[in-house]
């Protein structure tokens, strides 16, 4: 019996685990279909004003092009960066913390290992669980934004994007770099590393094509100058939205689909420990009417 009663146990454990992961499944299911859609809608007009402005940079061959393309050390050794990293502030959602937490010590360790070697990479977290674990390493975690995930407007991305193109304009630092999970589709995500800031323009052009790119002429009214001051605020605003919400929508993707597995799983062991329960059970009545039988034929 006490056989019986350690399996019962487990039966009602695993029913409660299956009945979490499927409803935690729901939720970021539901969560994923909204952000999924916003995703898609915003993707193709932030890329096309990010485009835009690339070009017209790169049309600028002037001192006045901006402060946010300008290069500040001639000597990337000596430049000061600015990781953040983006991932969830919870678990339960596969490798996807994992990879973006195992890409930024690669970035520490190989692509800035000289300018983090003299204390000039500082770690911005967008991810609690990140945070943790990088805080636990000993890295140099400078602080968190992790309610940016907690709170995902428009308007929230658009102050942290101010406080990032300000830290660059006063030259605080010269280099700022996103680690994020770009996403596909719900079962799929790319793991992203993108230079904010300063912008990579497009390959500079030739005088004769100034003003055209890919057999795209720009009419600049009323000037390309104050075009440009006004669209690159802009466009990298909405880049740090899209950034925001891509890791969102990823997240959700990537719940979905381990609340998915876990609750498989759980159903495949419910069958197992149903079918050892219903064995044990059977022993057990056997057993008792042998003995019942063995009684009646010793009186």
């Amino acid at each position: 019996m006490a056989n019986l009663k350690e399996v019962r146990t487990r039966i009602n454990s695993v029913n409660s685990t299956m009945q979490i992961t499927s409803a935690m499944k729901m939720v970021s299911a539901s969560k994923l279909r909204k952000s999924q859609t916003a995703i898609l809608a915003l993707r193709p007009y932030a890329s096309k004003l990010y485009e835009i402005m690339q070009n017209l940079s790169a049309a600028m061959q002037t001192s006045t092009e901006g402060v946010y393309t300008k290069i500040h050390k001639e000597n990337i050794e000596d430049e000061k960066i600015l990781i953040i990293p983006v991932a969830s502030n919870k678990g339960l959602c596969g490798v996807f913390n994992v990879n973006v937490l195992r890409e930024t010590l690669n970035a520490l360790k190989e692509d800035y290992k000289v300018q983090y070697e003299k204390g000039n990479v500082d770690i911005l977290c967008i991810s609690r669980k990140v945070e943790e674990t990088l805080r636990f390493r000993k890295y140099r975690v400078i602080g968190n934004e992790n309610e940016l995930l907690d709170k995902l407007s428009y308007d929230n991305a658009v102050t942290f994007a101010e406080k990032l193109m300000s830290d660059f304009v006063e030259e605080k630092y010269d280099r700022i770099i996103f680690i994020y999970n770009q996403f596909k589709n719900a079962g799929s995500q790319i793991l992203v590393k993108e230079q904010y800031l300063p912008i990579v323009s497009s390959q500079p052009i030739s005088e004769d094509d100034k003003f055209s790119n890919n057999d795209i002429e720009y009419i600049f009214q009323p000037s390309k100058e104050e075009i440009l001051n006004s669209l690159i605020p802009k466009s990298l605003k909405l880049q740090l939205y899209k950034i925001l919400l891509d890791s969102f929508t990823s997240e959700h993707g990537a719940r979905m689909v381990s609340m998915t597995q876990a609750t498989d799983n759980a159903a495949e062991l419910l069958k197992e420990l149903n079918l050892s329960y219903n064995k044990a059970r059977q022993g057990a009545i056997t057993n008792e009417i042998i003995e019942i039988v063995s009684g009646a034929d010793a009186l």
